[in-house]
């Protein structure tokens, strides 16, 4: 009788959690400027899903963010420039997912302890800690391989370019131009710093944070060093390539020797198994056995 109650109680607070947020959703409520705006930025960029969920957490994205404290928030906000902002997610959307999400996954987690399934809750307390999590993690290891495919090619064009004559500045502007990309867009992001009046040390520096990525650090890195040194830019630009796909070609190799063990190891532990019972079953059905006198019946 008690777990009838506490299961009737629990699905009322549920229709009532979605009619109020059906009703938020619906209101033309005001909200704070910053908030306002942040649901805005990029609004056609995400899904309707996406932007549903973002209207009903946006009023609890401060409490959020209160709770987090500001070195996490710092350490989420650089996530997200190194995720490329994905469908347009700031700090401000993300405090208003991790909400909703937080709700949902732990009056989902309280049902399902209620029925008694305690996995299914620890998985609806995953949901609701970690979702949000997936994919900025998911985002961030897709840009940063398209960012390691396009770097090589991009450098050998961009030393042709300023071998051609242009500064450092002119050539990467027009070869920028030219790409499409998440590499291209922060190039022109540090275009535009410089532009404002940010040195081309500082702008870089922020484009190494902005990205995590071995080979772009070595970019920077070696860019920063050939400006010290005097060297020539072309061959700076030529030794960075060339030291990327030496590099590309060494990670491949790893990978596949990791692969091996593996394979042997699925291999091991299922097909050979299948394929041992299946010749041991068509050995027995194929020579007319009569396992009924065998087990006397």
């Amino acid at each position: 009788m008690g777990i009838g109650i506490l299961l009737a109680l629990a699905f009322a607070l549920s229709v009532a959690g979605i009619c109020c947020g059906i009703a938020l959703y619906r209101r033309e409520a005001r909200l704070p400027p910053d908030l306002a705006l942040s649901l805005e930025v990029g609004a056609t960029r995400t899904t309707v899903v996406g932007s549903a969920v973002d209207r009903l957490g946006m009023r609890h994205a401060p409490l959020v963010l209160r709770l987090m404290g500001e070195k996490r928030v710092a350490r989420v906000r650089r996530r997200i420039d190194q995720a490329g902002n994905p469908a347009g997610l700031t700090v401000d959307r993300y405090a208003a997912r991790r909400a909703v999400y937080g709700a949902l996954g732990l009056v989902a987690a309280l049902v399902m302890v209620l029925r008694g399934q305690p996995l299914l809750a620890v998985l609806m307390v995953l949901f609701a800690l970690f979702w949000t999590e997936v994919g900025i993690w998911a985002a961030i290891r897709q840009r940063r391989d398209t960012i390691e495919r396009t770097l090589p090619d991009f450098l050998d064009v961009l030393a042709v370019v300023v071998s051609a004559g242009l500064g450092f500045r002119q050539a990467l502007d027009r070869v920028a131009e030219k790409y499409e990309g998440p590499w291209a867009d922060e190039l022109r992001i540090t275009l535009r710093q410089m532009d404002m009046g940010v040195s081309r040390r500082v702008a870089f520096d922020e484009l190494r944070k902005r990205n995590d990525s071995e080979q772009v650090a070595q970019f920077v890195t070696a860019l920063q060093q050939g400006e010290e040194l005097g060297s020539p830019i072309v061959d700076t630009l030529i030794q960075i390539a060339n030291d990327m796909r030496r590099t590309d070609a060494q990670n491949a190799r790893r990978r596949a020797t990791r692969a091996v063990p593996k394979a042997t190891m699925v291999i091991t532990t299922f097909m050979v198994p299948a394929t041992m019972i299946l010749l041991v079953a068509g050995f027995f059905l194929g020579s007319g056995t009569n396992f009924g006198s065998l087990m006397g019946k």
